[in-house]
């Protein structure tokens, strides 16, 4: 790797004047079959694999039944600790049979309300492409709306197929609003603020889920033997969850066939038992779905009866995971897989439970275990067990995949992402986040003595992403589904006063271990604020020092340099005009590549960009410069892999620009200054064989980049023969490119491909900019300290962006900037 470092003043005054931004026209590329592929892209990232018993069941059963180990792990282990939460405050003093009947009357409806009513029936509706989730939301608003903060939006992207999504209308009323939130720069960054905060407590929930679980099921030891040592339960539950994130690193799939068995037959053993323990020890428990028993017990405990909400909402935790993991699935399959199994299962349990109190009133603590034959005891314990992993597995990936997401929207730094699976491609691990939850879940399970108090974390934490996910729902039924505000008025009252009172009981609980949730998630909230800020100034930045085409075009197709053989690729976060980094390269060195090609690789807020439509290829000056424009996107969903085949892909596409662009009359015009911005969508799934512009020969030779075994250059050689003795097992097919035999071809194509051809045969080299942010002289404190410290202090230790992108090591030339934003 190369490094130049070059400084420029403060104020930029060294670089050419500051252009606007342009318009981008596209032209999309025939790529045939859209239906259908979109159909195949759904089903290819289901994240469950279909066992072969199951092929010949319709496939919403199917998903229903895999949706059990996935979603519904965390929802059904709750009957192992919400009662004794319920009862273990001041509501100890109230344990009466009205009590215990008002505390499942509570359960009952709140299950009712939120679970079965807000996200089966109604935010269900509200996926992105099949996508569901806070981000996906989010996502939605930002398509029908200028909410965005990062201005890299371009024309182009509104032409892709999963973008438009929704009615295409606009009420007048809604209108108006949405006017009067895209011009208030405050009121976009409150609500990114708001989106931040419900991903820091989500993964927040990553870090109280698996404590709060295991501890829940180990705890059955303590019912069984009450002579067991202090502190037992809290070691094994400490070793259960060490191997449980040390298994982390071999994916979901290696034993995601066991979980929706083990869940299915732990709601169905629940069932039972709940059924026994209702006619055996009180059926007038069935009385108690009333909604009076409800009134009653507020009746009876007052304020303290208000206090234990905190516990009640206990019973809907793992709710989120229904709306976020519906990409998994579908929404028909969660809706059946929960009305039909996971709500009665769980009503009946806490029935069950509620009957038992009732005439064992002092075994609020144990009442789970205690309420269980004896001769089901040891089987229910292990199945309890099992369950409560499962359910510890679906947060942590849930956090990972939210991670993720943050990161392609640009709100958190780049993290080292594993695919643990080559047939699911949503299953990922990130290895830094895994240790870190780790380490804060084992500090939770071994720093509170009481599991009422991660209860008291764990319920916080999940009522507030409820509470965020009911405000951006309620955006998007006035932004998205147009319906008329007073209806997105009545939801977001209705669902906000029930959602409040759980959460002010949760609120004050903080003392008692709320305050886990809260820390964790505001940490993580400004971790993702810092990092969108500074990535947001740096892009700013970028944008007001580009260098004006004329410029560029005052040069001639020279550049004023020498034109070496070779393609030099010009990695940028731009997606129009020409990053300063470039004036840099040329004024300071005396030669430059034949070919150049700008790459922008940006994250568009869509779940899935399709590989037809992922590749835009334009020309940015006069076809003697050869220089163009690569703009790659994915959408927030989508893994950035690397298939050692970006190089040829890339040069197929250009060429088949270039022969595009000869026939297409948009592309004629001899109007030079508007070749930046004319993009047209290339399909980067053309295989080399069929339907290519160049014709291709493959032969095997041994492992390494392309541009490497290409290359003139003897020392690269050098390195290569070194790395090809060091690893003589890797082969790899190397690809070559040569003009058809077509006589009608263009002298001008014709020459412009065999210049590609050439440049592509001397090597490619990848230049960066290795830039430094810092904060100008006259900038406030508090952003000096944020610029100067957190983000630098982020960017210093995430991953680079070569590594992140996979760039060869060996061809990447890094050009230093100081950026004063």
């Amino acid at each position: 790797m190369n490094r130049i470092d070059i400084e420029p003043d403060e104020d930029g005054s060294e670089l050419p004047p500051p252009i606007a931004v342009g318009e981008c026209q596209v032209t999309r590329h025939p790529s045939g079959q859209d239906g259908q592929h979109e159909l195949s892209r759904i089903d290819s990232n289901r994240r469950t694999i279909t066992p072969k018993l199951l092929l010949g069941m319709p496939i919403c059963l199917v998903l229903a039944y895999q949706s059990f180990g996935v979603v519904y792990g965390d929802l059904s282990t709750s009957p192992l600790y919400v009662y004794r939460s319920i009862f273990s405050g001041k509501l100890w003093d109230h344990r009466t049979p009205d009590t215990i009947f008002g505390a499942f009357s509570l359960i009952f409806w709140t299950l009712t309300l939120i679970p079965l009513l807000k996200y089966v029936v109604i935010l269900l509706a509200a996926d992105d492409n099949g996508e569901g989730g806070t981000f996906a939301l989010y996502s939605l608003l930002c398509r029908h709306g200028k909410f965005s903060l990062l201005p890299n939006q371009q024309a182009a992207d509104e032409e892709l197929s999963t973008y438009k999504y929704g009615p295409s209308g606009q009420a007048s009323s809604s209108l108006a609003l949405k006017r009067y939130l895209e011009k208030r720069k405050n009121l976009r960054t409150a609500l990114l603020l708001v989106v931040l905060l419900g991903a820091g407590m989500v993964i927040g929930d990553g870090v109280v889920t698996p404590a709060m679980s295991v501890i829940s099921s180990i705890s059955g030891l303590e019912a069984a033997h009450k002579t067991l040592p202090e502190g037992g339960v809290r070691l094994i539950s400490c070793i259960i969850l060490v191997g449980l994130f040390a298994l982390q690193h071999s994916g979901t799939h290696k034993v995601g066939f066991l979980f929706a068995p083990v869940v299915v037959l732990w709601l169905i053993s629940i069932f039972a038992i709940g059924l026994y323990n209702t006619i055996k020890w009180n059926p007038k428990i069935v009385y108690a779905l009333s909604p009076h028993y409800i009134v009653k017990f507020f009746e009876q405990t007052g304020k303290d009866g208000w206090i234990s909400l905190g516990g009640v909402l206990l019973s809907i935790t793992g709710t989120e995971a229904m709306f976020a993991d519906l990409g998994h699935f579908s929404a028909s399959s969660i809706r059946l897989a929960f009305a039909f199994l996971v709500y009665p299962c769980l009503v009946m349990q806490y029935m069950g439970q509620a009957a038992f109190l009732s005439k064992n009133i002092g075994s609020a603590r144990y009442s789970f275990y205690d309420s269980i034959p004896g001769p089901v005891f040891w089987p229910v314990f292990v199945i309890a067990t099992l369950a409560a992993i499962v359910a510890s597995q679906a947060i942590i990936s849930a956090t990972f995949s939210i991670i993720k997401q943050c990161h392609a929207l640009g709100c958190f730094p780049r993290v080292k992402v594993v695919h643990t699976s080559k047939q699911i491609p949503g299953q990922i691990y990130i290895p830094e986040i895994n240790w870190i939850l780790m380490i804060l879940t084992l500090g939770v399970a071994i720093g509170f003595n009481d599991i009422t108090s991660i209860g008291n974390a764990y319920g916080l934490a999940v009522m507030s992403v409820m509470f965020i996910t009911t405000f951006l729902m309620a955006l998007v039924i006035v932004f998205v589904w147009q319906r008329n505000i007073l209806f997105a008025a009545v939801f977001l009252i209705f669902f906000w006063f029930i959602e409040a009172l759980y959460l002010s009981a949760a609120f004050i609980k903080i003392p008692q271990g709320g305050w886990v949730s809260l820390v964790l998630s505001l940490f993580f909230m400004l971790i993702m604020f810092v990092w969108h800020y500074g990535t947001r100034k740096k892009y700013n930045f970028d944008l007001h020092n580009k260098v004006p085409l004329r410029w560029i075009l005052g040069l001639g197709p020279s550049l004023g340099v020498v034109r070496v053989p070779g393609i030099g690729l010009i990695y940028s976060e731009l997606a129009t005009g020409v990053p300063a980094i470039f004036s840099h390269f040329v004024t300071n060195l005396p030669a430059f590549h034949n070919v150049s090609v700008f790459v922008c690789v940006k994250y568009v807020p869509v779940p899935y960009v399709s590989a037809e439509e992922r590749f835009l290829i334009g020309r940015i000056c006069p076809r003697p410069y050869r220089m163009y424009r690569c703009i790659i996107r994915y959408g927030y969903k989508d893994l950035q892999g690397d298939d050692g085949n970006f190089e040829n892909q890339l040069i197929q596409s250009i060429a088949e620009f270039i022969q595009m662009e000869a026939v297409e009359p948009q592309f004629s015009t001899p109007d030079s200054t508007s070749y930046d911005g004319r993009m047209a969508v290339i399909s980067s799934t053309r295989t080399f064989e069929s339907g290519s512009s160049l014709v291709v020969s493959e032969v095997e030779e041994f492992g390494g980049s392309d541009s490497i075994q290409s290359s003139k250059s003897l020392t690269l050689r050098s390195l290569r023969s070194n790395y090809d003795d060091e690893n003589p097992q890797l082969r790899r097919r190397q690809v070559r490119f040569q003009l058809p035999e077509s006589p009608g071809m263009n002298a001008g194509v014709r020459e412009e491909l065999l210049d590609l051809i050439q440049a592509k045969e001397a090597g490619v080299a990848y230049i960066m900019g290795h830039s430094y942010v810092k904060a100008r002289r006259s900038s406030s404190f508090l952003k000096k300290l944020v610029i100067d410290f957190g983000y630098s202090f982020l960017r210093k230790n995430c991953r680079g962006p070569s590594v992140a992108l996979h760039i060869p090591h060996i061809s990447l030339i890094e050009v230093g900037m100081i950026y004063h934003v």
